[in-house]
């Protein structure tokens, strides 16, 4: 009559001792990796700092800090942009102007570039017609059509956000339509055959089957968006990033160069980062294809 509950008791103690022993792995796991983290930011702030004193000792000592600049009067800079403001207003409404000129162009060239590239990819007779048109556009020198958009539109935010949208739209075009073009073709024999319309393939297959193409272009994407609001501010502007570095040229300002360049990439971090919190949340069903993409560079 006693074996049973001794029995139970040692069953009861095993699950104890194999639920302590998991927890102690995943404890083990978490400290390895919080230690991995902190190695890594560590030699990354080391590398910054020998990458900024060695600039900074070399613009004093060696070559001329006129044209070179140097990280304290770099930091002057941004300190007075954001105190004092510049003489074109506040640095705030600068970078504001900036990042809604590559916004708004980065979502038409988005949408476009997505509904063309999966239309053509999905028909190769379509894509056979439109292959030399979009290759001798996609040939044409980024530069010239933004002075081209100043004539057309002036230099409020239209010419910037055209600029923006042609530099866009190719970065994920051809991404999508590669991505329509990949999509396997029993699949889709498959779904015809159990009755699936043109619409619910395109919906259900075509789409989500490109989703990670896409998304890799939009890390590309939002770069070449900034680029094309600052070569628009560049070549004529009343606001913006573009027009501050633009300032800062023709004045011999290199630190004002610098700091203009900061503040682009920070901004250029910042939408990185919201790009990939989404692309991992739309690839949560692919956890192998998130997790290439999170860890890459």
């Amino acid at each position: 009559m006693t074996t049973l509950p001794t029995a139970q008791s040692g069953a009861r103690a095993d699950g104890l001792l194999s639920a302590e022993k998991e927890a102690a792995l995943l404890t083990t796991a978490r400290r390895a990796q919080r230690a991995d983290a902190l190695r890594v930011w560590g030699l990354r702030a080391l590398i910054v700092a020998i990458w900024l004193g060695s600039w900074e000792l070399t613009a004093t000592f060696v070559i001329d800090e006129f044209f070179y600049s140097k990280p304290s009067l770099i930091w002057g800079r941004l300190v007075q942009w954001f105190t004092a403001g510049t003489q074109f207003g506040s640095v705030w409404e600068n970078v504001g102007y900036t990042v809604l000129e590559a916004t708004v162009g980065f979502a038409i060239g988005t949408v476009a570039g997505i509904v063309l590239g999966v239309l053509l990819g999905r028909s190769r007779y379509m894509a056979r017609v439109f292959s030399p048109f979009i290759k001798a556009a996609n040939a044409v020198p980024r530069i010239v059509l933004a002075a081209l958009f100043i004539i057309w539109f002036g230099f409020g935010i239209s010419s910037k956000v055209a600029t923006v949208v042609v530099l866009v739209f190719f970065a994920v075009f051809f991404n999508a339509f590669t991505g329509a073009r990949e999509v396997d073709g029993n699949v889709v024999d498959n779904a015809r055959i159990l009755g699936a319309s043109k619409r619910k393939i395109l919906t259900s297959i075509v789409l989500p089957s490109a989703t990670t193409w896409i998304l890799s272009s939009l890390h590309t994407a939002f770069g070449f968006a900034l680029i094309g609001a600052i070569v628009g501010e560049y070549a004529g502007a009343k606001h913006g990033m573009g027009m501050l570095i633009a300032n800062a040229q023709g004045t011999f300002d290199s630190a004002g160069i610098y700091a203009g360049m900061i503040i682009v990439t920070v901004v250029a971090l910042l939408a990185e980062s919201l790009i990939t919190a989404l692309e991992n949340k739309l690839l949560t069903w692919r956890p192998s294809q998130a997790q290439a993409h999170t860890e890459g560079i």
